[in-house]
């Protein structure tokens, strides 16, 4: 049976794996800085490409392999090219593909770093960012120019949950001769596969949902070979370097394994939170893909398999509020991270994206009452309650 035969559930457990000649069960672990060669000869064919093989763990180790094959057959991609962050597989994607001059059209509902990294870095470079509304898809026509290479986004989108047409802003990057690259981070392969929707490229944070348990840090940028391969995306990481290292990928390897049960479970979980948030009075607003009061509900059962396990909601009273929602937590971890087995809950208008202009903040909808909550897999009974404490 092929691969594209497989569910993604049985692709992560069974791709990806090169056993040694000591034919262990568990992915082998290979901690080592470079790889040894039989000659001068095959050094030289090694470098040059002209022979396939481990090199150096920059740019070549079996077990960041595994894990670059594993995640390509499970998102439905040629080829994958595994970085040190989620950051880093955008900048990889960025310095790989564009150049001085190009122009990318982007979501205004982006995570706080992305958009210091398009408005701040780039700028530096002569790569310039139009931010357009992430759910408008006659905007984004609007804002292409003759030297429109890119679109990007994430759907759903971090903190609001807004979803973005993929198919729709497909046809029109074709039609104006550009990629697009869609943040996965908050569905995983298992909720929506953005390469059958006719995205060019998928990016990953693995620090998120792929490893699961807030371990390491990991990212990934998926495409065709084209493209991340002959296009730019692995030259920049052999020679720019933002590698993620062979524990970090053994470790997200084995997150993958239990992805699909714990995406299941997330999503489960979220959707109960949802339903509990939308009825408590002192919540003025709950954003949730799986919830039908959602703007974009149908759009995202479309394109996702289930809502997923990220839940935002505005309460009534501003930051006081809000803060206080989290100061009374006892159960709940107050942190940025998302995509942990814990719940986790944050302010991103003074986290997450803080460093933003607070007009990049009010056209985002980040107001000063919105809180995240990535819900974990403890009994919702349990974190109910604890957040109830400050929510009065």
């Amino acid at each position: 049976m092929s691969d594209d035969q497989l569910k993604p559930e049985t692709l992560a457990l069974r791709t990806g794996i090169h056993r040694s000649q000591f034919n262990e069960h568990s992915e082998a672990l290979y901690l080592t800085s470079s790889f040894v060669f039989d000659s001068a000869a095959q050094a030289a064919a090694r470098f040059s490409g002209e022979e396939s093989g481990n090199i150096y763990s920059r740019f070549t180790n079996p077990t960041v392999t595994a894990l670059e094959e594993r995640l390509a057959a499970m998102e439905g991609a040629e080829t994958c090219v595994a970085t040190s962050t989620g950051m880093s597989a955008i900048l990889a994607c960025i310095m790989g593909l564009l150049s001085a001059g190009d122009h990318v059209v982007a979501s205004q509902s982006l995570f706080g770093a992305t958009v210091n990294l398009f408005n701040n870095i780039l700028k530096k470079f002569n790569v310039q960012t139009t931010f357009v509304s992430a759910t408008n898809l006659d905007s984004w026509e609007s804002a292409v120019q003759p030297n429109t290479k890119l679109f990007f986004l994430e759907t759903p989108s971090n903190p609001l949950t807004e979803i973005s047409d993929i198919a729709g802003l497909a046809e029109i990057a074709r039609k104006s001769g550009a990629w697009l690259a869609v943040d996965n981070c908050f569905c995983t392969p298992i909720l929506q596969k953005p390469i059958e929707l006719g995205a060019d490229i998928v990016i990953h944070s693995a620090t998120k949902y792929l490893d699961g348990q807030g371990r390491v840090l990991g990212g990934a940028v998926l495409g065709s070979r084209e493209l991340m391969m002959e296009g730019g995306v692995y030259g920049f990481l052999r020679t720019a370097g933002p590698t993620l290292s062979a524990f970090n990928a053994w470790v997200i390897l084995k997150g993958l394994e239990t992805l699909k049960v714990r995406m299941d479970a997330h999503s489960k979980n979220a959707l109960q939170m949802a339903q509990w948030l939308s009825a408590h009075p002192n919540v003025e607003r709950v954003f949730y893909p799986g919830l039908p009061s959602h703007p974009q509900h149908e759009l995202a059962m479309r394109q996702q398999s289930t809502g997923g396990g990220i839940v935002t909601f505005e309460i009534k009273g501003g930051r006081e509020a809000a803060w206080r929602v989290i100061d009374n937590t006892r159960l709940v971890s107050i942190t940025a991270n998302l995509g942990d087995v814990k719940t986790t809950l944050t302010h991103p208008a003074t986290t997450t994206h803080g460093r933003i202009s607070q007009e990049a903040r009010d056209a985002a909808g980040i107001t000063d009452g919105l809180l995240r909550i990535a819900v974990g897999l403890e009994a919702v009974e349990d974190i109910q309650p604890d957040l109830a404490r400050g929510l009065g």
